[in-house]
């Protein structure tokens, strides 16, 4: 015979704090019981009783949901899903979604808002080179260029480069008008604008100015060491695979590198990939990591999430297909 965890009781610290953990007309308490469908959850005054089979689980997110709303936290649906599969995943939201990155503009700070996206810049933080890898949505190029601006207003490193192999489905670099900036803008637009949003402007035209940051296509770096720099290489599944051998050759002394990718978004013509097979043969390289980002670290609109998550399910169904054909072969 089983016996039930105990129940538990979580006291909130105030009326404000209850009513914004409840959510308008008790929306994200609703959430939380279809969430936890086992669970019986009653709340008196500014005190919530939990009992059942996931009730210890259930008092811990609500001790962080609490934990988030007392440090300044405002909570919605998105924000409660996230929480919540934190805490299934034994991690801290309250860890994750209140450590800085980088205060820009009006002191307005960048933070991680998922465990992935913590993960990811902690390796960055850790590592000489770091591989992000990860769907559309899932801020890879957003959170590198907040540590690389981190990197410069410290003075760890000197200036920061920017570069992305100029390959577009359709379009080639030499059919846009222009001189080479005006080429490069779309290759590199997505970087500028995270840019843009860290520093603002104005002094992101001045970092460009005085040569802090560097902005030019994959074929610019061959022939240079890469030395005291914060280096990133974006939508990197473009590169060939010797263009990744260059380009992972050029750094230096005193160099930071973040790549990031998405395997499935390859436009290389000949479809050789320079991230294809590279985790494997770089697995035991000291200095250097890879870190996975999944359909649940897309911080876009909910509907990018579901439609990733479409194509995990489809690319998935489709290789099991592949492997019963082959088996029956």
């Amino acid at each position: 015979m089983s016996i039930a965890p105990p129940a538990a009781t979580i006291v909130v610290p105030g009326p404000h704090l209850m009513a914004a953990l409840l959510g308008e007309r008790d929306h994200l308490l609703r959430h939380v019981e279809h969430e936890f469908p086992g669970t019986n959850i009653v709340v008196r005054g500014n005190e919530i009783n939990v009992s059942g089979p996931d009730s210890a689980i259930a008092r811990r997110l609500f001790e962080e949901l609490s934990e988030l709303l007392q440090r300044g936290e405002q909570l919605d649906l998105v924000i409660l899903s996230r929480v919540i599969d934190m805490v299934r995943n034994d991690v801290s939201p309250s860890s994750v979604l209140t450590s800085d990155i980088v205060r820009v503009g009006q002191g307005r700070p960048v933070r991680a808002k998922t465990a992935g996206q913590r993960r990811y810049v902690d390796a960055i933080a850790e590592h000489i080179i770091t591989f992000g890898l990860g769907p559309a949505g899932t801020g890879k190029s957003w959170l590198a260029v907040a540590m690389a601006v981190q990197a410069l207003q410290s003075k760890a490193v000197q200036r920061i480069i920017l570069t992305r192999p100029a390959v577009e489905a359709g379009e080639r670099l030499g059919f846009l008008p222009g001189d080479l900036m005006a080429k490069i803008d779309p290759y590199l637009r997505p970087l500028f604008d995270a840019m843009h949003d860290m520093v603002g402007a104005e002094n992101a035209q001045k970092y460009l100015e005085r040569g802090m940051v560097e902005v030019a296509p994959l074929a610019f770096m061959r022939g240079r060491t890469l030395s005291n720099s914060f280096i990133i290489l974006d939508e990197a599944q473009n590169t060939t695979p010797e263009q990744m051998k260059m380009f992972l050759t050029r750094i230096g002394f005193g160099s930071k590198v973040v790549v990031t990718g998405d395997t499935t978004q390859v436009d290389v013509p000949s479809g050789r990939s320079g991230l294809s097979g590279l985790e494997r043969m770089l697995t035991n390289v000291d200095g250097l990591t890879f870190v996975h980002l999944e359909y649940s670290d897309v911080v876009r609109h909910k509907i990018v999430a579901d439609i990733v998550a479409a194509y995990e399910r489809a690319s998935d169904k489709a290789v099991t297909q592949l492997r019963g054909t082959q088996h029956r072969d």
